[in-house]
């Protein structure tokens, strides 16, 4: 069947449940879904939906494709408008769309962790071999106060002297952390080289880091302090990068889309994992603010704690949200 053929033969029922979409926004949405025919909006919902995945499947010129999208999209919001807001909103987010936008691009986080980790690794060895070598990626100030922070004499790890509140330190913590997730996936847009860049980056900061502290005996503190809020920390960047690369491929390869549709579509798909990042984000800080930096806790409560949290990200990552409908 050629697309004309296709579309010459479903465009009268695509046609009717549009007028019915149409007739519901005229009422700025006062009439449901059961009071324009519900049985026969969710049998033609169900049948675009059967043609959207056959128009996919044929390779179908794309502005069949995205009108099946859009007619699909609106029709489901109608149904379901009931549970898109507030905390049931939340929930499905968190539950199933977050950790199925991650599986759904599991190219692009592999390819973002492999940028993040071989530079971490890579100067986390070589400046465990010749310290001096921090200096090409941080300032010498800057190295004066990861001795200090990562002092067993400083009170609050990882801080530096005159440190503020756990609350202020919150709050910065969230600030830091949402700026370099924003230019790994921004940079996107710069054809994914740039998200590729700041990726490689703060890997290679990382591992620097690492390195340093690790040669000078300072790592029982330093590794005690990041392991825990690491495990949300550190996947949310790499996720971020991912979700840069996405919108860097959309534009390199639009496919039979125009670069500006593909786009459209790659942020779509995209933002799904930015919220989810977001939220990562938030709980790094929180942990790093009020657990991490705390001297109380003996380190091997610190790596028990974090072994939790590492299983728990990947588990949740991999697993949450298979089964749902």
């Amino acid at each position: 069947m050629t697309p004309l053929q296709f579309e010459h033969l479903y465009k009268p029922s695509w046609d009717e449940l549009d007028g019915l979409l149409k007739s519901v926004q005229k009422t700025h949405g006062s009439r449901s879904a059961a009071e324009l025919d519900g049985e026969r909006i969710a049998s033609l919902y169900r049948r675009a939906c059967g043609h959207l995945a056959l128009a996919r499947a044929r390779s179908y010129p794309a502005y069949l494709v995205d009108r099946l999208e859009q007619l699909t999209a609106d029709t489901h919001q109608l149904i379901y408008r009931q549970g898109e807001y507030g905390l049931l909103r939340l929930a499905r987010l968190v539950m199933w769309e977050f950790p199925a936008a991650v599986r759904a691009h599991a190219l692009y986080v592999w390819i973002s962790t492999a940028v993040f980790a071989i530079p971490a690794i890579a100067l986390g060895l070589l400046v465990y071999q010749k310290p001096d070598l921090i200096l090409s990626v941080v300032d010498s100030r800057s190295v004066a106060s990861f001795d200090q922070m990562y002092s067993a004499a400083n009170e609050s790890l990882g801080r530096p002297d005159g440190a503020q509140s756990d609350w202020a330190m919150f709050g910065f913590y969230i600030r830091n952390n949402i700026g370099v997730a924003f230019q790994c996936f921004a940079s996107g847009l710069f054809a994914g080289v740039g998200s590729l860049f700041f990726i490689a980056y703060n890997g290679a900061l990382v591992g620097a880091v690492a390195g340093y502290l690790t040669q000078r005996h300072l790592g029982s503190t330093f590794y005690s302090f990041v392991v825990t809020h690491s495990a949300f920390e550190l996947t949310a960047i790499v996720l971020a990068g991912a979700a840069g690369l996405r919108i860097g491929h959309a534009l390199l390869a639009p496919g039979r889309r125009t670069r500006r549709d593909s786009l459209v579509l790659a942020a779509k798909e995209s933002i799904v994992i930015i919220y989810g990042v977001a939220g990562m984000l938030l709980i790094a800080a929180g942990i790093e603010a009020f657990w991490s930096a705390a001297p109380w806790p003996p380190p091997r409560l610190k790596y028990g704690v974090a072994a939790a949290c590492w299983l728990t990200v990947i588990g949740y990552l991999l697993m949450q949200g298979r089964r749902a409908r």
